[in-house]
């Protein structure tokens, strides 16, 4: 009988790792969304052109509150800067959210944001994740227009960057298309030698 007890004791005690485990990774989980918020909080510098429109020319993570710093331009050229807090751009993204779903939006009009967009079409645009939340963000990342609008829109190293860089791709592609055996470019020159 003594062996049972243990059978028992053992048992339970898998029970009990299990049910920890799951709680762990329910834990984990309900956490995971908060962590995901803070690394989207975004710090925009937002440039107003020539044109009028509006284009990122700086953006950041933040750990803090989204905000950004608006520079634009007066009727003698000259710059002026002013700062904008989290509820004013989640204001604006939110109207121009609204536009997104009556189709007037301008961030998803063929085209609409080669030349930079309004302010809040930019502000959509750069952080939709961080105003609208993920499930917007990613449902707008997905229509074709808007996603290819909101890049050409965003001139920050750091969109590049989180794009993927494809101009690096495209330089490793083609340079190892050059060499004869797969090596790296610096052996295509002995390569062509070999061929004629």
């Amino acid at each position: 009988m003594p062996s049972s007890k243990h059978i028992t004791s053992i048992s339970s005690g898998v029970v009990l790792g299990s049910a920890g485990i799951a709680m762990m990774s329910i834990l984990s989980g309900c956490e995971s969304p908060q962590d995901e918020q803070k690394q989207q909080n975004k710090y925009l510098v937002i440039e107003q052109q020539a044109n009028g429109k509006y284009i990122v020319v700086e953006e950041m993570p933040t750990d803090g509150p989204s905000r950004a710093i608006i520079r634009e331009r007066d009727e003698n050229g000259k710059v002026t800067e002013r700062f904008m807090n989290e509820s004013e751009m989640k204001a604006l993204a939110e109207q121009e959210y609204q536009k997104v779903q009556n189709g007037t939006s301008e961030t998803v009009q063929e085209g609409g944001g080669d030349a930079g967009m309004g302010i809040a079409g930019t502000i959509l645009a750069a952080a939709a994740g961080a105003m609208m939340g993920n499930m917007i963000a990613n449902s707008l990342m997905n229509n074709k227009n808007f996603s290819k609008n909101a890049a050409s829109s965003n001139k920050s190293a750091y969109s590049r960057s989180a794009r993927g860089g494809s101009s690096s791709r495209s330089s490793t592609k083609s340079s190892s298309k050059k060499s004869y055996f797969g090596k790296s470019s610096g052996s295509s020159s002995r390569s062509r030698s070999y061929g004629g």
